[in-house]
């Protein structure tokens, strides 16, 4: 994720890895690592639940390096003073969270600025229309990374592909068995967590089963 929106060299629908609510820094950085080195990532986002400020200041200065080395940009859930601080690439804010303008100021023209906008047609408006580097819908599937009130369909994805410039990430129990139509339907990031850090072959074989997915998607039916 080069500052916001995809290059024309970029696959056309690549890998938004989202964090465990919970880790342990120096635990976590090896897996984090082999997730990476496995196959295309556009950009990792650092979502900690529950954790203090410097909590969250030590997991960025342990793991934005990782990704920044493989050229994967890291983004911070929230706290987009810190984001800046810590030498993030951006910051997703959620609807609750810090408001898209303020985001903005605080993190200054260049870093990516992300916007949830959960199933809302007229949210995704307001925020690309704002200037807001992406917008994520979902949730699309079930899932258990967290308490979930809205319903997104495909639908929406090939509404805003269509209309807009401003790449659309999908989020929510998205797996390699169920993407295909996200896939097919526009989504240019998929947002995924425990398809990646709970595959039971390990996160490498997790980002290798999502991109196969991806690439066969966008291959279309075989014969």
């Amino acid at each position: 994720m080069a500052k916001g929106k995809p290059t024309q060299v970029e696959p056309a629908c690549r890998l938004y890895l989202v964090t465990p609510p919970a880790l342990e820094p120096a635990a976590f950085a090896p897996i984090l690592a082999e997730a990476l080195d496995a196959g295309d990532v556009a950009c990792v986002q650092l979502r900690l639940k529950d954790c203090s400020e410097d909590d969250i200041r030590r997991a960025c200065d342990v793991l934005r390096p990782i990704a920044q080395e493989r050229d994967v940009a890291f983004i911070l859930n929230d706290h987009p003073r810190l984001a800046r601080e810590a030498g993030c690439d951006g910051v997703h804010v959620g609807q609750t969270d810090t408001p898209y303008r303020d985001a903005r100021k605080i993190m200054g023209n260049d870093a990516i600025v992300g916007v949830t906008c959960h199933d809302s047609r007229h949210l995704a408006m307001i925020a690309g229309e704002e200037g807001a580097d992406y917008v994520a819908f979902g949730a699309f599937f079930p899932t258990t990374t967290k308490t979930t009130e809205y319903k997104a369909e495909p639908e929406l994805l090939s509404w805003w592909s269509e209309l807009m410039e401003v790449p659309c990430v999908a989020i929510g129990g998205i797996t390699a068995e169920n993407c295909a139509p996200l896939v097919t339907a526009g989504a240019d990031f998929l947002a995924v967590v425990n398809a990646v850090w709970g595959h039971p072959q390990g996160p490498g074989a997790g980002v290798r089963a999502l991109n196969d997915a991806i690439e066969a998607a966008l291959a279309g039916p075989a014969g």
